[in-house]
């Protein structure tokens, strides 16, 4: 028999975020219930030292196609995103924050440039962060821009929906969340953008800070501007005509 691939995969990461999941898990559930289409979640936590394990696996007990992952260490967010992706069997990838920041509704704002594009990204329209957080991605986004070209107006929204095959173009890099559209356009992927909603965090604090906007990211930019110039495109059209 035959398995049918879901459509949607969304994969979120998690880290101490128990106060934010009685409202955000069933808001995720809600949104894939109105788009209407075959999905499955995997839901990864990051070694909460709360109740985040406890209350991911009850709270979506019901879902009908759910995976939850617990890393018996805190290994940061890229790694969470990057066991997420590789036990992902959908045919699209959805990411979020797990703070409920995003706005699970605002994932039917992507969908439809997923009939074009390979990714499409969101832009946080009216942010809900600190004036520093907000002047800090300011900045590292147009050198980021400026520095590796690949046109995006805000990769550091979590928002993100893109073909399970540009997970291919990624690197397991600490900052693979900020550089994830970067790599798709330097694997020769379509990227989109669109404004999604923004909104302060609910409950808990930050769990990743401003160390993970400073000196790791720059670092990595020169690292991910090195690659996209020399790497080759592997994904693209070709035909192979053999002799008879």
């Amino acid at each position: 028999m035959t398995e049918t691939r879901p459509t949607f995969s969304v994969v979120v990461p998690f880290f101490n975020e128990a106060g934010n999941l009685p409202e955000f898990l069933p808001e995720i559930f809600d949104a894939f219930t109105q788009l209407g289409a075959q999905w499955e979640a995997i839901l990864v936590n990051d070694a909460s030292t709360d109740e985040t394990g406890g209350l991911l696996e009850r709270l979506s007990a019901h879902w009908p196609d759910r995976t939850v992952i617990h890393f018996e260490k805190n290994r940061g967010q890229a790694a969470a995103l990057w066991a997420g992706f590789h036990a992902a069997g959908g045919k699209w990838i959805v990411t979020l924050d797990g703070d409920g920041q995003n706005v699970p509704a605002d994932i039917a704002v992507l969908v439809p440039l997923t009939q074009t594009y390979d990714m499409a990204v969101g832009i946080r329209a009216h942010r809900q962060d600190s004036h520093l957080r907000r002047a800090m991605s300011r900045i590292a986004n147009r050198v980021r821009g400026s520095f590796l070209r690949d046109g995006l107006t805000d990769s550091g929204c979590a928002l993100k929906i893109f073909r399970r095959e540009v997970v291919s173009s990624f690197l397991p890099i600490r900052t693979l969340y900020s550089f994830m559209p970067a790599f798709a356009v330097a694997g020769g992927f379509r990227v989109a953008e669109a404004p999604v909603q923004h909104r302060p965090r609910r409950a808990g604090q930050s769990s990743y800070g401003l160390r993970a906007m400073a000196w790791r990211p720059l670092l990595d930019m020169l690292a991910i501007r090195w690659y996209a110039d020399r790497r080759f495109i592997v994904h693209g059209p070709f035909r192979c005509v053999k002799s008879r």
